[in-house]
């Protein structure tokens, strides 16, 4: 579970809450802020207008992959250097062929499927060339989800613009009614506000936090890829971990240096 995304999607929340609750009218204030005409406008109109620009199928994964920034990727980087380095002093002692062994204990469908490669004898830049277009296939399904959270992010602020023109004709076509010029001005500024929280509070967040994982997803399969190139071409097990370090922030570096300190 990944907390930072509840607890920043629920403080935030807070925080908006509280800005309307802590003025003149305090809780009650609550009730200005809620305006049904208005959620049809903005939420309805994002969500479906967002519904259009996607097929039936394309549009539930968007919305499914919300559900993705509460998980903690699996990814230990440092641990897959190391699983790296051990492959490499195998295929050093013993050769390509006992890696194939090794495989059938991995967990990580990526890094076996490169590994067969390997010890079927497979070209080099035909190894590189599956395992990069494989890799391009997982960062295009990514950036479709995180396109989708932008989308509909763009939508919210635009259809809450057309709720503020709607708001604006009606008061303007009943000037002559005070009683209706409060209601429809309060249309017109409360579809603005839907659409800036859609866009803030729900979309901006997902679609940074999918950005994220994915580049971390992304730089361990490129980490894999150099690594087994790396094998087999037989260089140097130190030779690897370096480059493959190359790939880690200065401080992530440090740490997995002093771990093979401490070992």
């Amino acid at each position: 579970m990944d907390f930072a995304s509840i607890i920043g999607l629920l403080v935030a929340f807070a925080m908006m809450i509280l800005g309307i609750v802590t003025g003149e009218d305090g809780i009650a204030g609550i009730r200005f802020f809620w305006d049904f005409k208005s959620v049809l406008i903005t939420f309805g109109g994002a969500i479906f207008s967002t519904m259009a620009s996607y097929s039936m199928k394309g549009f539930f994964a968007g919305v499914k992959s919300f559900f993705l920034i509460f998980k903690v990727p699996v990814l230990d980087v440092p641990g897959m250097i190391a699983k790296i380095i051990e492959l490499s002093n195998v295929a050093r002692k013993e050769g390509l062929l006992a890696l194939e062994e090794v495989a059938s204990e991995l967990d990580d469908d990526f890094l076996k499927k490169g590994i067969l490669l390997i010890v079927d004898g497979t070209d080099p830049e035909l190894v590189r060339a599956i395992m990069e277009t494989e890799l391009i296939s997982t960062e295009t399904r990514h950036k479709t989800k995180i396109g989708f959270w932008q989308d509909l992010g763009s939508m919210g602020p635009a259809w809450g613009m057309i709720g503020t023109l709607i708001g604006l004709i009606l008061m303007l076509q009943n000037m002559s009614d005070p009683n209706s010029i409060g209601p429809a001005m309060s249309v017109a500024l409360i579809t603005t506000f839907y659409g800036s929280v859609l866009a803030n509070w729900i979309c901006a967040p997902t679609a940074n936090k999918l950005k994220a994982n994915s580049s971390s997803e992304i730089m361990m399969k490129e980490i894999m890829i150099e690594g087994l190139l790396s094998i087999q071409a037989g260089e140097n097990p130190r030779v690897i971990e370096e480059k493959l370090k190359s790939f880690l922030s200065p401080v992530d570096r440090a740490v997995a240096t002093a771990q093979e300190g401490g070992e």
